[in-house]
């Protein structure tokens, strides 16, 4: 794409000369192809995308400032925000408008969300929070802050074993240590819990 081309084109587009802005569309038409088949836009066609592309490219010809000479950079970021706009309304709109929407009529079983977890799966999971949450309380300090310096906080083992000056090995082993002794922790409140 020859650059200086490109900004007379658009100077001349400006003035509304109509050979001016089919040439520049011309030139736009590989780009403009290319994004309109790797998007997806959700109620979108193939033609519609790419009248959407051509649109932003004459909206840009409109708004361009001659002075900057990077006509080809701003139309072609342009587009690509045009596009990503596109997407990104229409995973809002389809989460407003979609299968994923309320129907709402006589019928409550015809009430829809699909965003809400079960009811089991929400108890389950604040049972294993607090019995993980016992656990974590049998621990020494020093064990307690391994863990939660490691999986809570996402640092590395060897960052853990440099931040505290104990070799790495030491820290694998301890680490090892403290998941067992976790394991075995979980697994008599469990068994506990089957008792009772």
């Amino acid at each position: 794409m020859d650059y200086n081309e490109i900004e007379s084109l658009v100077e001349l587009a400006k003035a509304n000369d109509k050979n001016a802005k089919e040439e520049l569309m011309m030139k736009f038409t590989p780009l403009i192809l290319n994004l309109s088949k790797k998007s997806f836009v959700n109620s979108y066609e193939f033609a519609d995308i790419k009248n959407e592309c051509y649109h932003t490219l004459f909206k840009c010809v409109s708004v361009y400032n001659l002075d900057k000479h990077r006509f080809v950079a701003y139309s072609t970021n342009a587009i690509k925000n045009s596009i990503n706009l596109l997407i990104r309304v229409s995973i809002r709109r389809n989460t407003a408008e979609g299968p994923e929407a309320f129907i709402l009529d006589g019928k409550l079983e015809n009430t829809i969300c699909s965003d809400l977890e079960d009811f089991d799966s929400l108890m389950l999971n604040k049972l294993y929070t607090n019995r993980l949450n016992a656990a974590l309380k049998t621990l020494s300090p020093i064990e307690n802050e391994l863990v939660k310096y490691v999986y809570f906080q996402k640092h590395s083992l060897k960052k853990y074993s440099q931040f505290k000056g104990i070799s790495y090995p030491l820290v694998i082993t301890m680490k090892n240590e403290i998941l067992y002794k976790l394991k075995r922790n979980l697994n008599s409140q469990l068994n506990n819990n089957k008792r009772n």
